[in-house]
């Protein structure tokens, strides 16, 4: 078994010292380096890059540089995927975004997780957990996702959270770690003033 079908198998791997990982991601970031050295509005030709980098790309995607992927084929985004400035994916696992996605500057969504044990470690092995990000999800500035979390449908996470565990569709979570404070509800449609045109 290569170090590549362990990954893809939850085995601990080494993902430190395999020449065919070590390509691979030497291979994303050049990609990403390509990219990031790219004019903001250039979004044509950004798109065409992200095309390399992701294992599959919906319509209306964009990211704003600096971006960062360690493997770039385990990342999947969907429709209206938008991610701000600092993003990182560290995608040894499977990552998989669903549509409408809104990603706050300073994210980080790490499937990496290194061996507890100091002599596994030492030898570069460590385990790729799977991240889902449902449908019309917001994830807040500065916020970290561990590997093996999935975070429903339509749910808010809020600045600054670690997500460790699972967390539900439809709810604002907070903190580190991340916990549910509430649900989202018809009310959320009156939290902020909405302009409603001129009287005359």
């Amino acid at each position: 078994m290569t170090e590549k079908e362990k990954a893809a198998a939850g085995y601990l791997y080494n993902a430190n010292y395999d020449e065919e990982i070590l390509a691979e991601i030497s291979r994303c970031n050049d990609l990403c380096f390509e990219f990031n050295q790219l004019r903001p509005s250039d979004r044509g030709a950004q798109h065409k890059i992200l095309k390399k980098i992701f294992g599959k790309m919906g319509e209306n995607v964009d990211v704003n540089a600096p971006f960062w992927c360690d493997y770039g084929y385990n990342t999947s985004v969907g429709d209206y995927f938008f991610a701000n400035r600092y993003c990182q994916i560290l995608d040894g696992g499977k990552v998989t975004f669903g549509d409408h996605i809104f990603i706050a500057p300073n994210c980080l969504f790490t499937t990496a997780e290194h061996a507890l044990d100091p002599e596994q470690r030492n030898a570069g092995l460590e385990v790729a957990l799977p991240i889902s990000i449902g449908n019309n999800v917001w994830i807040g500035a500065g916020t970290i996702v561990l590997g093996g979390v999935s975070i429903g449908d339509n749910t808010v996470i809020g600045a600054g959270s670690v997500v460790t565990k699972s967390i539900p569709a439809n709810v604002v979570a907070v903190g580190a770690p991340c916990h549910v404070l509430r649900e989202i509800t018809g009310e959320d449609k009156k939290r902020y003033p909405a302009y409603m045109g001129t009287e005359e």
